[in-house]
């Protein structure tokens, strides 16, 4: 992944705009990519919209169904500094391998959470004879203070669930009416999966010293007379206590916010770092083959290489 934005001012306002009393809400785009054989379509980080809170990164993939023994999710070594890769799997099977020795299949309805800190490498691949793939991957970027801190890794199979307005409710990270998720977290941060089976509109409890997004994973998203179509993110912005939203039948969607990082970061390929020299020691460490990035066992791939650096050596 390579990533440089370039219109920071419009990328990093977090204060929607008023007019005629009425505080706005902003599309976000997304765009497509491959991410190991899987087209997926990535809504952070972009031109419009940097960050949300400290989330840095979302990319969903799927609905998709695999026709071959071969097809599905193929995803080489390759290595992290500086965040937490956080995915939520919504169907299908994916089995993580990483340089600290774990192997762990994610199942729907479960987190896998891996703080890079300093540096860690893992793969990522669909089950043998798994034959469908639908999850939301997403980046948190770790505070300067913590960006060193040592890696590890966090499977959550039991999150709290409950169902409101109609809508069940997934709470993924952090805490929300009254629930509190075991994901381990660095900053502030928040994290939602809103699914309705007949279709609802409900309101919900916002601080007003967050940032939130909701994006769309299947069907429309409705919002004080906006439509947003799926893969599209409304960016709420901060300064809320709450907000109303309309979900089809069958809607599905993901609240993200969390308190604005307040940091400067730099994203290229798949390194979060807060300065470029980070990033480069980083890319020669991995080119390098160094033992900051480890080994993976069990995998015979090879790894994944970055492209050159932006920026002069």
């Amino acid at each position: 992944m390579s990533t440089l934005v370039e219109d920071r001012e419009v990328a990093s306002s977090m204060d929607c705009p008023v007019i005629d009393g009425k505080r706005q809400v902003q599309h976000v785009s997304p765009r497509t990519a491959d991410v190991g054989g899987i087209e997926v379509n990535r809504v952070l980080p972009s031109r419009q919209r940097r960050l949300v809170g400290a989330w840095c990164f979302l990319d969903h993939a799927g609905p998709a169904v695999f026709k071959g023994e071969t097809d599905g999710l193929r995803v080489g070594p390759h290595p992290h500094i500086g965040l937490q890769t956080f995915t939520w799997m919504i169907e299908g099977e994916v089995l993580h391998r990483d340089s600290l020795g774990n192997k762990q299949v994610i199942r729907p309805g479960q987190v896998n959470l891996m703080t890079a800190g300093r540096g860690i490498s893992h793969t990522e691949e669909s089950i043998p004879g798994e034959t469908h793939l639908h999850a939301a991957q997403l980046w948190i970027a770790l505070p300067d203070a913590d960006r060193q801190t040592m890696p590890r890794f966090d499977h959550y199979p039991d999150l709290p669930e409950w169902t409101s307005q109609g809508v069940d409710h997934t709470l993924l990270i952090g805490e929300f009416e009254g629930h509190r998720a075991p994901t381990l977290a660095f900053s502030e941060l928040v994290s939602v999966d809103l699914a309705s089976r007949q279709g609802a509109t409900l309101s919900l409890s916002l601080r007003e010293d967050f940032e939130y997004g909701v994006l769309p994973l299947e069907g429309t998203l409705e919002i004080e007379g906006d439509t947003f179509a799926t893969n599209e993110m409304a960016y709420l912005g901060r300064g809320r206590s709450s907000v109303t939203l309309s979900l089809p039948a069958g809607g599905h969607a993901i609240l993200v916010g969390g308190e604005p990082l307040g940091e400067e970061i730099l994203i290229w390929w798949n390194f979060v770092g807060h300065s470029k020299a980070e990033i480069i020691q980083a890319q020669r460490d991995w080119e390098g083959g160094s033992e900051r990035f480890g080994t993976i066992e069990g995998h015979d791939g090879e790894r994944l290489m970055p492209p050159p650096l932006p920026w002069k050596q």
